[in-house]
C-alpha cells in the first residue's frame, strides 16, 4: 500500500479501515472509533473529550491520530479496560507509531486496531448444565 500523506484518505483506504474496525467490533463486542484529523489543545484531553462523546464510552475504544502533528492517542472505556490492559494498549500504540513513522499510516492503524481487538477479546466462559 502506498504511504498516506497528511491529507485525505482515499475511498479504498477508508474502506480498509472500516473493515478492520468492523472485524474488531465483531470479535470483541466493543465499539471501535477512529478520529483522524486536526487536534486542538492538549492531545490526551482532546482524545478523552472525543471518547466521552461516543454513544457508549464505557464499551468503546477510540484511536485518535493527527497525521500532520504526528499525534496518536488511544482511549478505552471502563468495561474495555477489564479486558485490555494499559501495557497492551501501549504495545498497540508502539506498533502503530513505528509503522506510521515508516510512512504507512493506514497499515499502522490497521495493525494497531487489530492488536487492540486481539487483546480485548473477552474470555470465553463455559457454563455447566445443572
Amino acid at each position: 500500500m502506498a504511504p498516506v500523506a497528511p491529507g485525505e484518505l482515499t475511498s479504498s483506504q477508508r474502506a480498509e479501515l472500516d473493515r478492520v474496525i468492523r472485524a474488531a467490533e465483531q470479535a470483541t463486542r466493543f465499539e471501535f472509533s477512529l478520529f483522524r484529523g486536526v487536534v486542538t489543545g492538549e492531545p490526551r484531553e482532546f482524545a478523552r473529550r472525543l471518547h466521552a462523546a461516543l454513544a457508549s464510552p464505557d464499551r468503546s475504544v477510540l484511536v485518535m491520530v493527527d497525521p500532520t502533528a504526528h499525534l496518536l492517542e488511544v482511549v478505552t472505556g471502563a468495561e474495555v479496560r477489564r479486558h485490555l490492559t494499559d501495557a497492551e494498549v501501549e504495545l498497540a500504540v508502539a506498533e502503530m507509531a513505528t509503522t506510521m513513522a515508516g510512512g504507512d499510516e493506514v497499515a499502522g492503524l490497521k495493525r494497531g486496531i487489530a492488536l487492540l481487538a486481539e487483546h480485548a477479546i473477552p474470555p470465553r466462559t463455559l457454563h455447566s448444565g445443572s
